[in-house]
């Protein structure tokens, strides 16, 4: 006789990534400093290197 899943074992494979991230607060509320501040050093750095060197 083969083992089947049970109902709570499935449970967790049933669950889609997106929902799980979507249901994970201290995962959100990390990629929601991360993201921000990664993209503003990205853009300052841009700035900086399009400045025109002075003579």
């Amino acid at each position: 006789m083969v083992p089947t899943k049970t109902p709570a074992a499935n449970r967790d494979e049933d669950i889609p990534a997106m929902q799980r991230v979507l249901d994970n607060p201290f995962l959100l509320l990390f990629l929601g400093i991360v993201v921000p501040t990664v993209f503003y050093i990205l853009w300052g750095v841009m700035e900086i290197v399009t400045i025109p060197i002075s003579n």
